[in-house]
C-alpha cells in the first residue's frame, strides 16, 4: 500500500467534492448488468445518523466531514431472480484520525441496533459486524477495514433477503458499499459486487492521495 502524501489531503469542502467525483465508482465499474438508480445521487449536505430507537435519520454534515456522497444502483428483477440494491458511499474527512472514528462508530451502532429501520417499510435484521485493522485477518489492503451482513426485508420486495455492507479507509477517506438482496439472489453474489466496488474505490482513492513511487 502506498503511503499516504498529506499535501494532497482535502482542506476545504470545494477540494473534498472534486476528490469525491474521482474517487466514487460509476455503475459500469460494478458489471453490465448494473444500472442506475433513482435519485442517483444522495444530497451532499445530508448526512445518515441512527437514531436512538435504531431508525435511519439526515441530518447535515458534522464538523469531522469535509464532504460525503451515496450514489444508488441496482440489477432489475430478471429470469426469476428479484431486484439488487446497491449503494456506494465516499466520505472525506479532515484526517486521517477522524476517518478512523466514523468507522469505530460504525461498529458501534451495528451492535447498539443489530435490528434497524432504514425508512418506513425497508428494515435491516439481525446485523451483525467486524473490524480488522491493516495485517489482521488477511487484510492486507486498507487501514481499517469494517464489514456488517445481516438480511434485508421490504414491504415492497419482501424477504427476508441477505443483506451485506462493507467500508474501507484510506488517509481521510472512507469508501462504503452497501447491497440488499431479492428472490433468488445469495449472500455470495452480494459479496462479488461488494468487493469489487470496494476495491476499485480504494485504488482509485490511492492513486489521488498517495506517494508516487521512487
Amino acid at each position: 500500500m502506498p503511503p499516504l502524501d498529506e499535501s494532497k489531503q482535502p482542506k476545504t469542502a470545494a477540494e473534498a467534492r472534486d476528490l469525491l467525483g474521482r474517487v466514487i465508482i460509476a455503475e459500469q465499474d460494478l458489471g453490465p448488468q448494473v444500472v442506475r438508480s433513482t435519485p442517483f445521487e444522495s444530497d451532499p449536505g445530508r448526512w445518515p445518523v441512527l437514531d436512538e430507537a435504531c431508525v435511519w435519520q439526515t441530518e447535515g454534515l458534522p464538523d469531522d466531514v469535509l464532504a460525503t456522497s451515496t450514489r444508488h444502483f441496482h440489477i432489475p428483477a430478471k429470469d426469476g431472480r428479484g431486484r439488487v440494491r446497491i449503494n456506494a458511499t465516499v466520505t472525506v474527512h479532515h484526517n486521517r484520525e477522524q476517518s478512523g472514528w466514523e468507522t469505530a462508530r460504525a461498529m458501534e451502532e451495528v451492535l447498539r441496533c443489530p435490528d434497524q429501520k432504514l425508512r418506513e417499510g425497508e428494515d435491516l435484521k439481525s446485523l451483525w459486524g467486524g473490524a480488522f485493522y491493516l495485517g489482521e485477518q488477511l487484510n492486507g489492503w486498507t487501514e481499517d477495514a469494517f464489514s456488517e451482513s445481516g438480511e434485508y426485508v421490504s414491504a415492497q420486495d419482501g424477504g427476508p433477503y441477505p443483506y451485506t455492507w462493507s467500508q474501507a479507509q484510506f488517509g481521510p477517506v472512507t469508501m462504503a458499499i452497501s447491497a440488499k438482496a431479492g428472490q433468488g439472489v445469495t449472500r455470495d453474489d452480494l459479496t462479488a459486487f461488494v468487493a469489487q466496488g470496494t476495491s476499485v474505490m480504494m485504488i482509485q482513492a490511492k492513486q489521488e492521495l498517495g506517494k508516487a513511487a521512487g
